[in-house]
């Protein structure tokens, strides 16, 4: 049996104390105290996940990032 490697993206942020890790290419997710942990948890996931739904092809998504307007309702809230 041929071994296919495939490169994958991780998104990772913060919520309250944990790291959350994300693939946007296959849709796992998983997360961890630290980056490092979040990222390892996350390839354990996905491999996971690839032995039920193998890809056909490696997926290369586009990443960029983009710029919105911040809107504040209340003029008295203090920004920090």
């Amino acid at each position: 049996m041929e071994n296919n490697n495939f490169i994958f993206t991780a998104i990772v942020h913060k919520e309250e104390d944990m790291f959350v890790a994300e693939c946007p290419e296959v849709g796992t997710v998983s997360q961890g105290y630290t980056i490092e942990e979040a990222i390892k948890n996350l390839k354990e996931a996905t491999e996971l996940y690839l032995e039920e739904f193998p890809v056909k092809a490696e997926a290369k998504p586009i990443m960029t990032v983009f710029e919105v307007k911040e809107h504040v309702k209340d003029p008295e809230v203090i920004r920090t």
